[in-house]
């Protein structure tokens, strides 16, 4: 068995090397990795453009309370006119004579208009657009926590699987070892070939795990070079650090009250709520007149009969629709409609941060309390192994016993080691999710 998978075994492990050296290596902490991944983030490309739209939507409510100012002319054919002047006494307009025909007319105006009063709608309008703007930005900057928290599981699982591989590749070396001494020992009658054999199996299981962890780890590089935004072929070296310290929790209630004040979302609903408030102000004011000051000139020529020329004009016009007395106010039901689907969301959204913040306080604690059990497993693991060890060489323990010592040590050590990522990212997780993940 072992001339059967260990020549393949090299063949891809010597792949793997070649296709290592050609990628372009690049070293990365945890946050040099969340700053890339927020800088290339399609998501966030998007949020941008809802912000720049809820922008437009502000400006164009700003623009209602300026002076509108319009010009218009016209030059027109005309097709046989009978024109008549009552002004002019009938003599003088003609009499027996043939009236004047109008071939052609013109005609210009400017005309500008300056809201006085319109019932605070254009007020109401303009705080309602800003207060949207507000939510579009923080709901931009909860989704900057969400694709943090993203970046930071990708990382932990890259980082998983690297020390996943560093770990077999340890034992693998350890393993290949034992494996010449057992030779020696078969060809000098020591051991049995059936022990030997046994040791080559557990040598290419190893192979085996080593070629799944390489492979995990591929596919984890892949994940991060697309969050990153990096090309496909750039190899991601982690931080070696990434773990070293891990904080120690608040009181559950610190991140209840923190994620009262600080979620982002939050917020953006709050923002939101209050320009629903003043929609619903608009939407009732508009039963309420409307006031402009207006000002114009008029030119105009119809040629030999009449020109119009410093035809200024200044006064006050007043808009009201009647038909408000007996049409329901729609955009009032509906404004109205929308502030309570918003306090229903409001309240749903406090319970969710309740169960939220709970939960990944529980997930964090155990995630921690999970290091010490697993260290104390590895350390038991290890000794085992090295008592295990000593009672074969002197002919106490068989190969059996031995082997399954070993398998043992391997996967408590490499569960040390996934314990102390989980721990760091479901942390993370906590501080996503009370709003308070720190963006560098």
């Amino acid at each position: 068995m072992k001339k059967i998978y260990s020549p393949m075994i090299a063949l891809v492990f010597s792949a793997i090397g070649m296709t290592t050296q050609a990628q372009a290596k690049k070293m990365l902490t945890l946050d040099e990795a969340v700053n890339l991944g927020i800088q290339n983030s399609k998501n966030l490309k998007i949020d941008q453009a809802k912000i720049d739209q809820a922008t437009a939507n502000y400006l164009e409510a700003k623009n209602n309370r300026l002076p509108s100012l319009k010009i218009s002319a016209s030059a027109l054919a005309l097709a046989n006119a009978n024109v008549e002047i009552m002004a002019l006494p009938p003599s003088e307009n003609g009499g027996g004579a043939a009236a004047p025909k109008a071939n052609s007319a013109f005609y210009g105006s400017v005309s500008a208009s300056l809201p006085i009063f319109t019932g605070g709608r254009i007020k109401y309008g303009i705080q309602s657009a800003e207060y949207l703007v507000e939510a579009s930005k923080l709901s931009t900057e909860n989704d900057k926590l969400a694709i943090a928290y993203n970046v930071s599981q990708a990382y932990n699982n890259l980082f998983k699987a690297s020390q996943q591989i560093k770990v077999l590749e340890d034992n693998l070396t350890a393993s290949q070892k034992r494996d010449e001494s057992f030779q020696k020992l078969e060809d000098n009658g020591i051991i049995a070939r059936n022990d030997k054999l046994k040791a080559n199996l557990q040598t290419s299981n190893i192979e085996l795990q080593l070629l799944d962890a390489n492979n995990n780890y591929n596919i984890a590089n892949i994940n991060m070079d697309l969050l990153l935004g990096l090309p496909d072929a750039t190899e991601i070296e982690i931080d070696p650090n990434y773990i070293a310290e891990l904080t120690e929790n608040q009181p559950v209630s610190y991140y209840l009250n923190q994620a009262i004040s600080q979620r982002k979302d939050v917020q953006a609903l709050d923002y939101q709520r209050k320009a629903a408030e003043l929609g619903t102000k608009a939407a009732k004011a508009e039963s309420l007149p409307t006031i402009a000051l207006t000002g114009g000139y008029i030119a105009a020529e119809i040629p030999k009969i009449l020109t119009i020329t410093n035809a200024a004009n200044i006064g006050v016009g007043i808009q009201y629709n009647i038909d408000n007395l007996w049409k329901k106010n729609s955009s009032l039901m509906r404004s109205i409609a929308t502030e309570k689907q918003l306090s229903a969301t409001n309240e749903l959204l406090n319970d969710q941060i309740k169960l939220e913040v709970n939960r990944d306080y529980q997930n964090s604690e155990f995630a921690k309390k999970r290091i010490s059990v697993y260290e104390k497993a590895a350390a038991q693991a290890n000794e085992n192994y090295r008592v295990t060890k000593n009672k074969f060489d002197n002919g106490l323990a068989t190969i059996t016993e031995l082997l399954d010592a070993d398998t043992a040590q391997i996967s408590a050590n490499v569960n040390v080691v996934n314990a102390k990522a989980d721990a760091a990212l479901a942390y993370r997780k906590l501080l996503q999710t009370t709003g308070i993940l720190t963006l560098h």
